[in-house]
């Protein structure tokens, strides 16, 4: 009969022992990772961006050239293949050009596509002048038509025969640009404001709530209109589109600074803040270094969701009249020209593609921003 004798543990034999451990945020990515919705938006979301850093490489004109002889010229279709007179086919990238008609009830002038006109396309081709960032002198696009002279509309024109597609690219970048600015005012608002209020409690507490409360109660468009009629006339587009940035972002912290506190008032007792605070952590150690390092998850997830109220915010405000206005390009400025029925039902690709954009845009930070809020607690299954 054999008897098995006590068990020695590795430590007992001398041996070491090591242990893996994974980090917090290794456990988030690993979570948003399996989330295949959150990482598809989350590359619309990476793609609208490098749209926007590289808008006048990928535009195939400038957004301010204008050709009145193709005013609400209609969109144009890429074709890969020209039929010969033969009947075989070849290899050829080209659009279609356009040919005029009048209408007989309207007695006005129409633009169509021409199936027998052919303008070759390119990649990579010669085109305006524009410098990089406002730095590298290049004139090579991304695409556009062989001979610059030729039209290529892929999105059609609006009313002074401007590239609809090149607008748009370059509204791109404003557009998702004032989401980042006014994000980041309205994050160091939120979080400073909220940790102090929840932190303190008392009067603290009292008087920013109800700061919070008076700025919330506040009618958001005869004080937008107020505020944009303050603007004086003679400011730049620059300077607009700044103080409209600082505007949507005074408004747009008050619900994040209410998140943070409550959090800050669940946290405040825990055992970690009062072993810190009896080991001689002064005031601001504790709310920098120990409370808001737990919550930068959660108020990561909180800001995503607050992009696309940005975005929305500029687009009703430049569609209003009273945000952005020309020469800067938004696709809230493009939605402009759709504001009469006449416009919509002439070139509806005036509404069509600024609108969906800006639904694209949203839908994909809601979508990547609920995926980041469920994985910042790595723990919950």
């Amino acid at each position: 009969m054999v008897v098995d004798g006590p068990s020695i543990s590795p430590l007992k034999q001398g041996k070491s022992v090591s242990i893996a451990t994974i980090g917090p945020w290794r456990l988030i990515a690993g979570k948003l990772i399996r989330q295949k919705v959150a990482m598809a938006a989350g590359a619309v979301i990476l793609f609208l961006y490098l749209v926007g850093l590289f808008a006048e490489f990928l535009a195939p004109a400038l957004p301010s050239t204008s050709k009145p002889q193709y005013t609400y010229a209609p969109p144009q279709g890429i074709s890969l293949f020209v039929t010969q007179p033969d009947g075989s086919t070849e290899f050829n990238p080209h659009v279609k050009g356009y040919k005029i008609e009048i209408e007989k009830v309207a007695l006005r002038r129409t633009f169509v596509v021409d199936d027998s006109k052919v303008v070759p396309i390119g990649f990579f081709v010669k085109g305006p002048a524009y410098e990089l960032w406002g730095l590298i002198p290049m004139d090579r696009h991304l695409i556009g038509p062989l001979n610059p002279n030729d039209p290529m509309y892929l999105l059609g024109t609006d009313r002074l025969g401007r590239d609809v597609f090149s607008r748009l690219i370059y509204g791109t970048r404003v557009s998702m640009s004032i989401g980042l600015v006014g994000v980041a005012v309205s994050l160091v608002l939120g979080v400073v404001f909220g940790s102090i209020s929840g932190f303190y409690g008392g009067w603290v507490d009292t008087v920013i709530q109800r700061i919070i409360e008076v700025i919330s109660a506040m009618p958001t468009i005869p004080l937008w209109l107020g505020l944009a009629a303050a603007i004086p006339l003679t400011w730049s587009p620059v300077s607009v589109y700044f103080v409209i940035t600082i505007i949507v972002s005074l408004l747009g912290w008050t619900s994040l600074a209410r998140e943070v506190r409550g959090r800050f008032l669940a946290l405040r007792s825990e055992d970690f803040v009062t072993a810190a605070r009896l080991d001689g952590s002064s005031e601001a150690r504790l709310i920098f270094r120990h409370i808001l390092p737990s919550l930068t998850s959660h108020i990561l997830a909180v800001v995503t969701l607050a992009v696309p109220t940005m975005i929305v915010a500029e687009t009703s405000l430049s569609f209003l009249g009273i945000g952005l206005k020309p020469p800067v390009v938004s696709w809230g400025v493009l939605l402009q020209d759709a504001q009469n029925i006449r416009t919509v039902a002439t070139a509806p690709w005036l509404l069509i593609w600024p609108s969906l954009a800006v639904i694209v845009a949203v839908l994909s930070f809601n979508f990547f921003g609920d995926g980041l809020r469920d994985a910042a607690d790595p723990y919950d299954n």
